[in-house]
């Protein structure tokens, strides 16, 4: 794609979004789960016969750019070209199909930079070049505009739920955190989600096709702020001025993951303030109003988007967990307040089944041999 019609189509966009209407309340929440280790990994057909049954209106999985899942293994020709011939969505394509014929709509996070991309390091450092991430957005959107036909001659089903990235403040996530300029600490993480968060927003509506969502953000729930440490991250409203300072330009719905800190926390359960006695500076479900409040200045009422959230359970999880019956509970009481927000209009739990490795994570909504928790009930009936 020529420099030209980049030029363009991103003048448009940008357009577009200065125009957009201000956030109202929603007639209703979209529900749904983040599980893509189940959705890529185990029977299929069985798999979304079970988000069926739970009754999932909104399945968020990872569209991976690079690593090894990734579609771009090696360098395009084109890299906004959705057939060229690097690119291998075949993952993906299986999974829009599964989607549609479940009548689930997917959220795609793209994610995970090729290792031609930046200079052979690991998938959660960003790309020399952001154009390269930007054209791979505008592939896939295009891909799955729902008017493009396959190899096989089937036209593809639509996405229009994107997502840039995973929990940026987080350094498992995207590296490095910080690094020392002029010598101050800056805020890198930061700095280069800007680029990324502009990258996937512009490659996405530069397709010109209407009803496509990007969503950026996607913050973890807390962080120490501490560059000095041994694993330094940032926490969501520090991560979300920064960014905004490094040039992050819009989206069309903030989104961010507001996980509980220990087993004692629920849902309505604010945060401990630091042991200096400041404001906390994590953002859990009990005061994302102190969330919504930042974008709002930053921003204007964008959307926000729950794009992860759950409660583990013990059995099996004996350090992190809470009972069966208050996961049931915790859910229930979570998602009814979120639906309460006028500015939240998307909430995902994590994950339907528990993972098998006790250190991962044990918030399925089934055990890892298929025994029901009570919340399965209790999420079927949010839509019921």
């Amino acid at each position: 794609m020529s420099e030209r019609w980049w030029v363009l189509a991103a003048t448009l966009a940008a357009a577009a979004g200065l125009c957009a209407p201000a956030a109202s309340a929603s007639a209703h929440m979209q529900i749904g789960v983040y599980d893509e280790g189940e959705t890529f990994f185990d029977n299929t057909s069985a798999v979304f016969s079970r988000y069926e049954a739970l009754r999932v209106q909104v399945l968020r999985v990872n569209l991976y750019w690079g690593g090894k899942l990734g579609v771009a293994k090696v360098r395009p020709f084109d890299a906004a070209d959705p057939r060229d011939a690097a690119y291998d969505w075949s993952l993906y394509d299986r999974t829009v199909a599964y989607a549609s014929a479940s009548g689930i709509k997917l959220l795609f996070s793209i994610t995970g930079t090729p290792r031609w991309a930046n200079n052979s390091q690991s998938s959660n450092r960003p790309p020399l070049n952001y154009d390269d991430l930007r054209g791979f957005a505008y592939a896939a959107a295009a891909r799955y505009s729902g008017s493009y036909i396959g190899t096989d001659g089937r036209t593809l089903p639509a996405v229009h739920l994107w997502a840039a990235w995973n929990e940026p403040n987080n350094p498992a996530f995207l590296r490095p955190q910080y690094v020392r300029k002029g010598g101050k600490w800056v805020i890198q993480s930061a700095i280069a989600y800007a680029k990324i968060c502009n990258a996937v927003y512009t490659g996405v509506h530069s397709t010109m096709f209407p009803g496509e969502q990007v969503a950026c953000g996607l913050t973890g729930p807390r962080g120490n702020n501490n560059p000095g440490s041994s694993r330094p991250s940032v926490s969501p409203i520090a991560f979300l001025v920064a960014a905004k300072r490094a040039g992050m330009k819009t989206f069309d719905a903030y989104a961010h993951n507001p996980y509980y800190g220990v087993p004692t926390e629920t849902p309505t359960t604010k945060p401990p303030p630091p042991s200096s006695g400041h404001a906390p500076t994590a953002v859990t479900l009990a005061n994302i109003g102190t969330l919504t409040k930042e974008i709002s200045r930053l921003y204007g009422p964008k959307k926000l988007w729950i794009t992860e959230y759950g409660y583990q359970t013990n059995p099996p999880d004996r350090q992190f967990g809470v009972s069966w019956a208050l996961q049931a509970r915790y859910l229930t009481e979570a998602f009814a307040i979120a639906r309460k927000n006028p500015r939240i209009d998307m909430m995902l739990w994590f994950l339907v089944r528990d993972e098998p490795n006790l250190f991962g994570w044990q918030s399925g909504l089934i055990t890892v041999d298929g025994r029901r928790k009570p919340a399965f009930s209790a999420f079927q009936r949010l839509t019921g």
